[in-house]
């Protein structure tokens, strides 16, 4: 009977962590509301809480603290309830209670396509509009990347130097015949363009844990290779068809490439610029600001790898996916000025 008389006792406890919880579902930290429920399953008014809401909702740091000392007392409560076979009203609205201030102190938010979609396509184009980082990624990749195809292009002998010799004959001969020639596997190389390109594009956003300087190499050595590539092939016999296969899919690819570094720089940038937090605290902050870019980046690949294996290395005209590109082009500049213009403002603000 002591215990029984102990957790009668505690049931004032248990109605302020009942009225404490219902406070952080109405500020939002939960989905959903359940209705309280009292030892013999009837619902309940849980007791006011003595401290009153703050004017905007705002769950402040005392009533966190005070969750979490009331979730350690209800587990213990519960523990002694299950040990000694009370009521099965009081086990099940104390395993009820312990479950909701736990989903409270340890939430997890699961995927909902809306939220993302508003992510996407709302938050992180503002969030690019003033970003430093994409204007750094942006003129290291494309300005390194122009200077590497030019120096190809008038220098002879040039891209040997850069991918070496055995590349430079290996891309000659991958496009001596025309598209409409090579045999085509369409699904396995779309699976496979997804796995190279988003390789890369991780590759430049985990590499921000360097401090940044990994990532600044993978948007340079990208940026070489490729320019490189573009320039040579621009004097060869084969240029009609390497063009012809990069055209469709290139304004994607490359632009998913400057986004990861963009994503990349910024996480490397919160572990210099902490701003008084700790370092792992200031690298939590950035990574949640850049991992929406990060998948920004990952969806581009992702479209562009389906664009390589389904129209790339398809026998459709020149024209056909000239126009493929002029209009992912379109897209991307209308993302970037566009986009999110008119949606909610969630703490990023355009310049």
């Amino acid at each position: 009977m002591r215990v029984v008389e102990r957790l009668a006792r505690r049931e004032r406890i248990w109605r302020e962590l009942d009225a404490l919880l219902l406070r952080f579902e109405e500020a939002g930290a939960l989905r959903g509301r359940t209705v309280p429920l009292g030892k013999r399953g009837e619902a309940v008014e849980p007791d006011p809480d003595p401290s009153a809401p703050s004017p905007d909702g705002r769950i402040g740091a005392p009533e966190v603290i005070r969750l979490g000392e009331l979730y350690r007392a209800a587990c213990a409560d519960l523990m002694l309830a299950e040990a000694y076979d009370l009521p099965r009203d009081t086990v099940a609205y104390l395993h009820a209670l312990v479950g909701r201030a736990h989903n409270a102190l340890y939430r997890t938010r699961g995927f909902r396509v809306r939220t993302w979609a508003t992510e996407l396509l709302d938050v992180v184009p503002r969030r690019l509009r003033s970003d430093p980082f994409l204007r750094i990624s942006s003129v290291l990749f494309w300005g390194l990347m122009l200077i590497a195809g030019a120096l190809a292009a008038a220098r002879p002998g040039f891209a040997e130097k850069v991918v070496g010799a055995e590349q430079v004959a290996s891309l000659e001969e991958m496009y001596s015949r025309p598209l409409t020639e090579l045999p085509r596997d369409d699904e396995f190389m779309t699976g496979f363009y997804i796995n190279h390109n988003a390789a890369i594009g991780l590759k430049c956003y985990a590499y921000g844990l360097t401090f940044g300087l990994m990532t600044l190499y993978e948007l340079s050595f990208q940026a070489i290779v490729l320019g490189t590539m573009f320039g040579h092939m621009a004097t060869t016999p084969m240029a009609a068809n390497f063009y012809e296969f990069v055209t469709a899919h290139g304004p994607f690819e490359l632009t998913a490439i400057v986004f990861s570094g963009a994503a990349g720089l910024r996480l490397g940038w919160g572990l210099i610029d902490t701003k008084g937090m700790r370092r792992v605290d200031s690298l939590g902050r950035e990574a949640r600001a850049s991992l929406p870019i990060a998948g920004a980046a990952v969806c581009l690949f992702v479209l562009a790898a389906f664009l390589e294996g389904f129209v790339s290395a398809s026998g459709l005209p020149y024209a056909a996916k000239a126009g493929v590109a002029v209009g992912s082009t379109m897209l991307l500049l209308l993302y970037l000025v566009a986009g999110g213009r008119g949606g909610s403002r969630t703490g990023v603000t355009d310049e």
